[in-house]
């Protein structure tokens, strides 16, 4: 029975040891991919960043104002000036309509019931 359970602890023993020895590989391949994650991250902002810098730099007043100019002729873009905007005072804004008041409400402000009724 010793020789046994000698053998069985044994087998065991190579077991778990079979085990650990995959759960490293499997754990130095997850931190592989993490590190190659982080750096597709990082090549991501760069390219991010410089997208960013290449929007501002085409977007600069002055290029779009001679752009405008250049094509006039096939889109009809006028220069932009503080004549072209408008106030606020200036909008008209539309006039809501008030529905139909069909449950009125009676409202005081002496703190007492503005009716006689019983509000239960």
């Amino acid at each position: 029975m010793r020789g046994f359970l000698n053998v069985a602890a044994f087998l065991a023993v190579i077991g778990l040891a079979f085990w650990a020895y995959q759960q490293n590989y499997q754990t130095q391949e997850q931190l592989r991919e993490v590190r190659q994650l982080h750096a597709q991250i990082g090549s991501a902002h760069a390219r991010l960043k410089m997208l960013n810098a290449e929007w501002a730099y085409l977007n600069r007043p002055d290029r779009l104002r001679d752009l405008a100019d250049l094509n006039f002729d096939r889109l009809g873009l006028v220069p932009m000036s503080p004549e072209a905007f408008g106030r606020v005072e200036q909008v008209d804004y539309p006039i809501m309509p008030l529905g139909l008041i069909l449950d009125p409400i009676e409202v005081s402000s002496d703190g007492g019931a503005a009716s006689d009724e019983d509000p239960l």
